[in-house]
């Protein structure tokens, strides 16, 4: 007789199915084995499968592990909101916020009806100098960028939303940048929203990520800086699309660190059972 668990998939930051990005949640009583984890999350085959087990150190907290098809990853925005959602609205309907143990730290989210919001650990960026990697970049992305950062990923910056929605990088040249991913953003003139993004990670198997709730750790407190106020509002330009809000906590209200505090609501559009051997 199989083993079965219980999944869903959450599209995220989209109040519309088969928008925003879609991530597969996977609720557990106890942790399996790593190598039956990663299948799992290949055989959903999205760009990340969230694994949550409640934390005995915490009564109302769980421990949450995120995983592409090929790897886990530190940190991922829009699968948390889907395990939030997954949490919060059907394994736990009473439930108005909760905190994720992660490998990034705690993470906490809180629902305000329809919109759940996310507490991140921010990614200040730094400004690459080097020449031969912003030709680089250019090159890989198809178009020249205004400037280039780097903090986890590299941040590509252009002058203008219509280049980013035009970009078709070469993924196989984004692929030999030294990086686990790059994001392309812009202003968002036209957009209706404070800036534009996308983000490429062909490094993790993803050739482009719907949408990247840690790509705006970064750039949030860019934004922020530039634009100067801390409460923006961003779209991320994929092909399916995304809205988020982004509010920036300086690191002396936030801790001892910047915080990150992105919106967003997500749907369900699947939910059944995996059959374990």
């Amino acid at each position: 007789m199989p083993r079965t668990l219980r999944y869903f998939v959450v599209d995220a930051f989209t109040s519309r199915p088969f928008g925003g990005n879609p991530a597969a949640v996977v609720p557990l009583e106890a942790w399996l084995d790593d190598a039956l984890l990663q299948q799992i999350a290949a055989e959903m085959n999205l760009s990340e499968t969230a694994f949550f087990v409640h934390e005995p150190r915490d009564r109302d907290g769980f421990h949450l592990r995120w995983m592409t098809p090929t790897t886990e990853v530190d940190l991922c925005g829009h699968a948390t909101l889907a395990s939030a959602f997954a949490l919060m609205q059907h394994v736990e309907p009473v439930r108005r916020d909760v905190h994720f143990w992660t490998r990034s730290g705690t993470l906490d989210v809180r629902r305000d009806g329809d919109e759940f919001a996310l507490d991140l650990p921010a990614r200040i960026a730094t400004r690459v100098e080097d020449r031969a990697l912003v030709a680089a970049a250019g090159d890989a992305l198809g178009a020249a960028p205004h400037e280039l950062w780097s903090a986890k990923n590299l941040m590509a910056v252009y002058d203008d939303a219509t280049v980013v929605r035009a970009l078709a990088p070469d993924f196989r040249k984004v692929l030999a940048l030294p990086t686990e991913g790059v994001i392309v953003t812009a202003p968002g003139t036209g957009e209706d929203v404070d800036f534009v993004s996308r983000y490429f990670s062909p490094q993790h198997g993803i050739d482009e990520d719907p949408v990247t709730g840690s790509a705006h750790c970064t750039l949030g407190p860019y934004w922020a800086a530039r634009l100067g106020r801390p409460a923006l509002t961003a779209r991320q330009i994929s092909r399916r699309g995304g809205e988020l809000t982004v509010a920036v906590v300086p690191a002396a209200a936030a801790g001892p660190t910047a915080r990150v505090r992105l919106g967003g609501r997500a749907v369900l559009v699947a939910r059944g059972e995996l059959l374990l051997p």
